[in-house]
């Protein structure tokens, strides 16, 4: 992606920078230029001198809201964010108090915290090791099948049954713990992203965007097409049909079900809490730097001894255990485990949440899929769409809500390329590096 310009920068030349000093047809210098050059005071003139103020303008506010941040930030005492991210827990572990049971905005908000994890997991591969993945989608169908084969009575002739609920002990199928299903969800994710990223290793750019994409097209045909294959006779995978009646989580008689949201938002707040402390430790460990100096010049960490082979596959793995992790969870809470969920838009959301946020930024990534999440889930289909049908408009905003995620990312392109929470590293680079180079002229002799 091209780096968008930094409001303030370089001043829009006028008609004398433009041609004033080029020589007219006639052999004599002048600050007229050529026939298509508006003399001085004309409309040109204006329309330049508007536009330099303008963005001087928004140059000199930006500046001084980012003295102002740092002030504010010197001022306070260095505990300061960790007293915030205590703060932050309290309040989502006391929040669903304050709402009903069955709640839909409930509802909603443990599927956003379902795509923080996704967010989160994809933010490894694209925003730590810098590789463009366009097939997560594939991480999230492999982890709710986990949930779906282990989970359920879908594997009817199997009989096994662990530390589950009595209800699913007295149904025939593979019922594992919620808590086992989770690991092997993980470990089967993982090792599906070692095995993407084995033909990728040579490759960059959007040539790794190419592979991924084909990696989650497959996994979703695979999805569709499993009826056909058998395994004693029963069907790997129930295609568009559905695998139906999965297992909720079982912790010693906590009702799981459409009537108790409270439960399953304190599971999936856990997994986040869990995926978040992974993250930050991993970012500050050995691997975290490594990935980063892959991501910034490839050459040059090899050269230095990094591991390149090891180093891409571990980030492969960890961002598709992540995702494993929250599709076995969404598996579960939706009961249902369909093969049409997994489209390629779904990869193209996640990755949407990830650059809106600030790629590379965790707390960039949490905010990203919180926003968006809400916006997809919540704001368009239940407070917003009958909006224009009060306008005496003909539509639902329902219709329009790719267009509305476009605009949404093409607004944070232009005015805040390094997204709503950027990493420092990235906001040093966008808001003081562009345009160096350009702006540097050789001294005239």
């Amino acid at each position: 992606m091209s780096e968008a310009p930094t409001p303030g920068g370089p001043p829009i030349p006028g008609p004398d920078a433009a041609g004033g000093s080029a020589s007219g047809a006639d052999g004599r210098g002048g600050t007229s230029g050529g026939a298509g050059t508006p003399p001085p005071g004309g409309d040109g003139a204006v329309s330049a001198t508007i536009v330099t103020s303008a963005t001087g303008g928004w140059g000199e506010l930006t500046k001084q809201l980012r003295e102002w941040r740092r002030s504010i930030e010197r001022r306070l005492p260095p505990w300061w964010t960790r007293a915030l991210a205590a703060l932050l827990i309290v309040i989502g572990l006391v929040a669903p108090f304050f709402f009903n049971q069955a709640s839909n905005f409930m509802n909603k908000e443990i599927i956003a915290l379902a795509y923080v994890v996704f967010a989160l997991g994809l933010n490894v591969v694209v925003g730590f090791a810098g590789l463009l993945d366009l097939g997560y989608v594939a991480f999230f169908a492999i982890g709710s099948y986990c949930l779906g084969w282990f989970g359920s009575g879908f594997f009817f002739k199997a009989n096994l049954h662990v530390l589950v609920s009595p209800y699913a002990s007295s149904i025939p199928g593979i019922h594992l713990n919620f808590v086992m299903i989770l690991f092997l969800a993980a470990a089967l994710t993982a090792f599906s992203g070692a095995i993407i990223g084995l033909p990728t290793l040579r490759l960059r750019g959007d040539y790794i965007a190419i592979v991924t994409l084909a990696f989650g097209e497959i996994i979703r045909v695979f999805a569709i097409n499993g009826t056909d294959i058998k395994i004693d006779g029963m069907p790997v995978t129930a295609g568009n049909i559905g695998i139906s009646g999965t297992d909720p989580p079982y912790f010693g008689g906590t009702p799981f079900d459409q009537l108790h949201f409270r439960p399953w938002y304190w599971t999936i707040f856990v997994l986040v809490l869990i995926t978040l402390f992974v993250n930050l430790r991993v970012r500050d460990s050995r691997l975290g730097r490594a990935w980063i100096a892959l991501r910034e010049d490839e050459v040059a960490a090899v050269s230095m001894g990094i591991p390149m082979v090891r180093t891409k596959l571990l980030a492969y793995s960890m961002g598709a255990a992540f995702g494993g992790l929250a599709g076995a969870f969404l598996g579960s809470y939706s009961t249902v485990i369909n093969a049409s969920e997994f489209q390629f838009g779904f990869s193209i959301f996640v990755l949407a949440m990830v650059i809106v946020g600030g790629l590379g930024s965790i707390w960039g990534a949490v905010l990203g899929a919180l926003l968006l999440a809400n916006i997809n889930f919540y704001l368009i289909p239940d407070v917003l769409n009958p909006l224009p049908s009060e306008l005496g408009l003909n539509f639902n905003l329902t219709d329009l809500q790719v267009s509305i995620f476009g605009f949404l990312l093409v607004m944070v392109m232009l005015l805040r390329p390094q997204g709503l929470l950027p990493e420092r590293r990235r906001q040093m680079e966008l808001e003081e590096g562009i345009g160096e180079t350009e702006m540097m002229e050789p001294a005239s002799g």
